[in-house]
């Protein structure tokens, strides 16, 4: 059986040319144009993004996407705060919550990260962008330009890794970076790529 290639990018029907992956899905499409590789620097929104990367290893984005309502509520909006004082009970609330992902390591590693995001000595915000890299001259032309790790999302997993956060791999981490902003991988072309802006 033969494999179709995925294009590259897509020219939607309101003639803005896309990632190939943001391109069909409309809630992929939203979180392409609205969210994906834009800047965030709100804590709750990257305490947020911290918790469903990892909850989306092994998984398809859109699982987790179309979940992140469900998600935000059982997870009280993850408030750090909140989710810290959450106990087995809770975890075992959420284990027969079919909205969600219904994983105890992850679930419990939520609650773990939210205890360790209150033991920090820096604002999660500075910790987590003190590992992003100078911006990159040129787009990524195809998707096998855009790689799966680098060695500042190695250095992130590990410095989280020390301070107690779980599910934070290398891998879950430069999905991190290109989630929040801190990397742009929107490829050449994409009417989102900062290159495209700035042209």
């Amino acid at each position: 059986m033969s494999v179709i290639p995925r294009p590259e990018i897509i020219v939607g029907d309101d003639g803005l040319a896309r990632c190939g992956w943001g391109a069909t899905d409309p809630e992929y499409r939203r979180y392409h144009d609205e969210e994906w590789g834009t800047p965030q620097h709100d804590p709750i929104r990257l305490f947020e993004k911290v918790c469903l990367e990892g909850f989306q290893a092994g998984l398809s984005w859109i699982t987790i996407l179309r979940r992140r309502p469900a998600f935000r509520e059982v997870f009280h909006g993850f408030d750090a705060e909140r989710v810290a004082a959450m106990t087995d009970a809770d975890v075992s609330r959420l284990l027969g919550d079919e909205r969600i992902i219904r994983h105890r390591g992850k679930i419990e590693a939520t609650i773990q990260n939210a205890r360790a995001t209150l033991a920090l000595d820096v604002p999660i915000d500075e910790l987590l962008w003190s590992f992003a890299p100078p911006p990159r001259a040129t787009a990524p032309a195809t998707f096998a330009d855009v790689p799966a790790t680098t060695p500042e999302s190695v250095a992130m997993s590990k410095e989280l890794r020390r301070r107690g956060f779980r599910f934070v791999g290398p891998t879950t981490m430069y999905a991190l970076m290109q989630a929040a902003g801190m990397v742009d991988d929107h490829l050449a072309g994409c009417h989102r790529s900062a290159r495209a802006a700035a042209a």
